[in-house]
């Protein structure tokens, strides 16, 4: 009888991709760098295991927004005291915090427990070109071939 093969966190070789974010839509880029982040391009995913591999994103500050959603887009939060609700537009949040805007649409994309936390550490992203991550040697990831 055959068994489903079930991955083993001692079994796992992870790798490192760079994503450029130039041009590219924030939802297409999220929905391919999560999927990447959780693993679910490997034949060895385990939905219960982090399979997953390292991301760094570059040039978070050039992002698209497809749409209105530069200006209709609103992104809340609460400070945690009475009348503490919080907004910004999506066009307002790339300006003053592209890589925090990236964060918030991937993470969305994952897990909400302590495993998806665990992928989510392993997501890099800076505004710019540059990066400190050279030394993991990156391999380029196409994302225009997986959307």
């Amino acid at each position: 009888m055959r068994t489903t093969y079930m991955a083993k966190p001692n079994d796992i070789n992870r790798k490192w991709y760079i994503v450029d974010a130039t041009d590219v839509s924030l939802g297409r880029l999220a929905s391919v760098v999560a999927s990447v982040l959780r693993g679910k391009n490997k034949p060895t995913f385990t939905p219960n295991v982090d399979t997953g591999d390292n991301v760094i994103v570059i040039n978070a500050s050039k992002i698209a927004l497809t749409g209105r959603k530069a200006s209709g887009k609103i992104y809340y939060h609460h400070t945690g005291f009475p009348g503490g609700l919080k907004s910004r537009t999506a066009g307002n949040f790339r300006a003053q915090n592209p890589e925090k805007l990236i964060e918030t649409s991937v993470q969305g994309m994952l897990p909400k427990n302590s495993l998806g936390h665990q992928m989510a550490l392993k997501l890099h992203v800076y505004a710019g070109e540059d990066h400190k991550h050279e030394a993991q040697k990156p391999e380029v990831l196409d994302i225009t071939n997986l959307i």
